[in-house]
């Protein structure tokens, strides 16, 4: 028998075509779907009740529940390196601290700390991540075992992996890895060479040619930092952009990470070729890399969504934190209060995040036929009162802390800052004796 959720008496931001908010409003859910939105009738829950006399009925007064967040950039195994190196240069941090750690990973360091990176996400309101890390297969299973929705990808590069070796080993395990996972409800697979920097452009082809062999999507940092666009100058004659503009390997389906550092031309291509571009506000500045030119690509009609990137350089997973500091630091370098507004930026961690992804036609909103992914944020807190504006309190005020119900695909993964789906008594003990190993060298 169908599962019947009726959630009531708070306030419904359903981010649709219309912008419409419902206040007292209501979500029913059936199963995986939402079925039914709007503002609370005359009859109240007693009619509701009539109507749906099995269901689960969730009283969310003095709450705000809206569609759930979309972290469209992760690595989220890093939990177990969150602190082990800062205030370091991108490609230091990379070379000197990162990578020589990563050459101990294991499955089972990326599994727990996938777990845990998943307990982080949905106890701050995210349900979705698009994650491109080493030994994915795990990261696929942490998704599956927590609930959560997913994109993941193997990362490849020319140097050998910790996890699959040489190069043709990681063609070869992105293949089989898009093929056990086709068709799984919650997760999906996508191909992610790291970077031009580390990528020949014979990888890029490849990568490429498998993404569109498979339709599904080409992940890639680019353009990050000052650096990278000087390096393969020098290698190509051309930016990163225009390098993969000339390889053919721009589309609609490239999800493209960070594109801090952007000429003219290049935002003309990533517009034309309809690129899906990726902020990573906090960790671009912890990092000192820059600040991307979000408001100029969004202008051009560009789908930019939000991410955290990895937290061993933000260091945390949490979306409300990321648009807060989003539409903070653009208003700032462009001394104009008016840009990135709240209403825009809650788009970008929810709209056009699922667009980014491919999933727009499932997530992202919260309207009859799209999938249960929701979140209830408890506003009965100081620094949420008084509220005038929901969407205002979500982008500035609210914090992970405040998110009270999680549900993904219709199922329940926190209720009442409990988790369902997770044991983190055993995830932490896990995690801690990861750390230990880590520093054991």
């Amino acid at each position: 028998m169908t599962k019947t959720v009726v959630i009531t008496n708070g306030t419904i931001v359903t981010m649709n075509d219309r912008d419409e908010v419902f206040n007292p409003g209501v979500v029913v859910i059936e199963g995986a779907k939402i079925v039914e939105v709007g503002a609370l009738s005359n009859g109240g829950t007693e009619s509701l009740a009539e109507k749906y006399p099995n269901a689960q009925f969730v009283d969310a007064s003095g709450c705000v529940v809206i569609p759930g967040l979309v972290n469209a950039h992760t690595h989220a195994a890093m939990t177990i390196f969150r602190g082990l190196a800062d205030d370091l240069p991108l490609r230091e941090w990379l070379e000197q601290h990162i990578f020589p750690a990563e050459k101990k990973l294991t499955e089972e360091w990326v599994f727990w700390g996938t777990v845990l990176a998943c307990a982080e996400m949905i106890a701050s309101g995210t349900t979705t991540f698009c994650d491109m890390y080493l030994f994915e297969h795990k990261v696929a299973e942490a998704v599956d075992k927590t609930g959560m929705r997913a994109v993941v990808g193997e990362v490849l590069y020319d140097f050998p992996s910790p996890h699959y070796g040489e190069l043709e080993n990681g063609f070869a395990f992105t293949k089989r890895f898009i093929e056990d996972w086709m068709g799984h409800e919650r997760i999906k697979i996508s191909v992610d060479p790291h970077a031009v920097y580390t990528c020949s452009p014979e990888l890029l082809l490849r990568s490429f040619a498998i993404s569109e062999h498979y339709d599904v999507p080409f992940v890639i940092h680019l353009a990050e930092t000052e650096d990278e666009v000087q390096e393969t100058m020098r290698r190509y004659g051309r930016t990163p952009v225009a390098h993969l503009a000339n390889l053919g390997v721009l589309s609609g389906r490239v999800i493209a990470d960070h594109c801090v550092w952007l000429s003219e031309e290049d935002r003309a291509i990533i517009a034309e070729k309809k690129v899906k571009v990726v902020h990573n506000p906090e960790s671009n500045l912890k990092l000192a890399s820059g600040i991307a030119p979000v408001a100029d690509l969004l202008r051009r009609g560009v789908t930019v969504s939000l991410g955290t990137d990895g937290c061993a350089s933000n260091n945390d997973l949490d979306m409300l934190s990321e648009m807060d500091t989003c539409a903070k630091i653009h208003k700032g370098v462009l001394r104009d209060p008016t840009v990135l507004p709240a209403k825009e930026v809650l788009r970008m961690a929810t709209v056009y995040g699922a667009r980014t992804l491919g999933l727009d036609d499932k997530i992202g909103k919260l309207e009859p036929g799209m999938l249960a992914d929701i979140v209830i944020l408890d506003f009965n807190k100081p620094h949420l009162t008084p509220c005038y504006d929901p969407i205002s309190h979500i982008v500035y005020s609210a914090r992970g802390s405040d998110v009270r119900d999680v549900m993904v695909h219709g199922q329940w993964l926190m209720r009442n800052r409990e988790f369902t789906t997770i044991d983190m008594g055993e995830v932490k003990a896990r995690v801690k004796e990861i750390a230990r190993r880590v520093r054991s060298d």
